[in-house]
């Protein structure tokens, strides 16, 4: 069965973590393959994920630090 946009988005975290089945991964590499809006999406995400894992958390102003835990803590 293919994947969605809105599925790829839901399951976004667990296949940057490296997380799911084969078979989820396997429909969510193809449907990468085949929708450039939702490839841009994950490389989006890569470069951000990249970026904020950059920054030692001793150089993070802690208002801003609680700040970005509380807008991503249930960001799925």
């Amino acid at each position: 069965m293919a994947m969605n946009c809105n599925e790829l988005v839901e399951l976004v975290t667990a296949y940057l973590e490296g997380t799911l089945d084969l078979e989820t991964r396997a429909r969510f590499d193809t449907h990468l393959l085949e929708c450039d809006g939702c490839e841009n999406y994950v490389q989006q995400l890569r470069v951000t994920v990249e970026t904020l894992g950059r920054i030692p958390d001793d150089n993070l102003d802690p208002a801003f630090r609680d700040r970005l835990l509380t807008a991503f803590r249930d960001w799925r």
